[in-house]
């Protein structure tokens, strides 16, 4: 296993979480899941799990994901992880939150079908390992 491809996905909609777990193990990432229900067993299992990357949503039951966000930033043992904000939000005000968080990526869930994220995902890990890209959207 690639030493770059374990992933962690939070996100309470388990219909698209355990898509995108299979997909990205068929693309040959480790995948690690969480359904988003206690902060703290995610946290845990960051620091304990240490992915190479994190895909997070921010609207979740019991758990606000920009709370999350900062939370992992301010860890300077996690902090480095890039984040994935992959949401439904769409606004402005959003975006420009999670960037001031830390976000290393903005994805909005209705604008692309699940290959298309996984392919824009794997684009974007490419390019960031070659040329340390910093926050896009």
């Amino acid at each position: 296993m690639d030493k770059n491809k374990k992933i962690l996905i939070i996100e309470d909609d388990s219909n698209l979480l355990y898509s995108l777990q299979s997909k990205f193990r068929v693309e040959g990432f480790d995948v690690i899941i969480d359904e988003g229900a206690d902060k703290k067993e995610a946290m845990e299992k960051i620091k304990i799990l240490k992915p190479n990357y994190i895909i997070l949503d921010v609207i979740l039951p019991k758990i606000n994901g920009f709370d999350m966000l900062s939370e992992i930033k301010a860890d300077p043992y996690i902090s480095k992880i890039p984040i994935f904000i992959f949401t439904n939000l769409s606004d402005n005000d959003s975006r420009q939150k999670s960037k001031e968080l830390g976000a290393d990526f903005y994805i909005i869930k209705t604008e692309l079908n699940l290959d298309e994220f996984i392919a824009k995902f794997k684009k974007i890990i490419a390019n960031r390992d070659r040329h340390r890209m910093p926050y896009s959207v």
